[in-house]
């Protein structure tokens, strides 16, 4: 497929093909799914904990005779009937993460670069360059192409002066094409490639 390709001041630059086997593949919501899933879970810390039976600080001693008391047996404050007690089986620091198969993560990526070219929220940009970096500069041209939530992706190297732009920016962001993942595709209304980018997705998962 054929997309039109702009300038940061909204000229146009031309044209770029877009290989299908990318760009125009049909999007399926459970490969899509599955990706994210496994990008949160990766994403988790898995530092919650709780102090069992043996971490809190009580007296090992019996805390009262074993019978005659007229109540339950009991051997230890430790117990977690008690209060202050530790937690039976509570959570311990872990990974949260899982595998999930590479070719599997390559298709989510093609499916959520699919779906974007589909719904018409794909931009093709010529560079994704600034002569200094001015936050104020990039608004101006963000408000003037109507982004409001987009996520950029530039090749193997993103500009230093557009990065530094972009940083107290609100709703906008920028990816080397190493970077781009199915989670912040998605999540951003707009993605927006620069001619290099689609260069490096294409080589990268063509």
């Amino acid at each position: 497929m054929k997309a039109d390709v702009i300038k940061l001041d909204a000229g146009k630059a031309g044209e770029v093909e877009l290989n299908d086997a990318v760009f125009g593949l049909e999007p399926r919501a459970d490969i899509l799914h599955r990706v994210v899933r496994w990008q949160r879970a990766r994403a988790q810390a898995g530092t919650h904990s709780v102090l069992g039976r043996s971490d809190v600080s009580y007296s090992t001693k019996k805390i009262y005779r074993q019978k005659g008391t007229g109540g339950a047996r009991h051997g230890s404050r430790k117990a977690p009937i008690f209060r202050k007690g530790g937690v039976y089986k509570g959570p311990t620091p872990r990974s949260h993460a899982f595998d999930l198969p590479k070719k599997v993560r390559a298709l989510g990526l093609k499916l959520a670069l699919s779906a974007k070219a589909q719904s018409g929220k794909l931009v093709v940009l010529e560079a994704a360059e600034l002569a200094e970096a001015k936050t104020a500069a990039l608004a101006k041209v963000a408000k003037e192409l109507g982004w409001k939530k987009v996520l950029i992706i530039d090749g193997a190297q993103v500009n230093e002066n557009f990065a530094a732009a972009a940083r107290n920016l609100d709703g906008v962001d920028i990816l080397p094409s190493m970077g781009a993942n199915v989670y912040d595709i998605l999540k951003r209304d707009t993605l927006v490639i620069t001619r290099a980018g689609v260069e490096a997705l294409e080589a990268r998962l063509a």
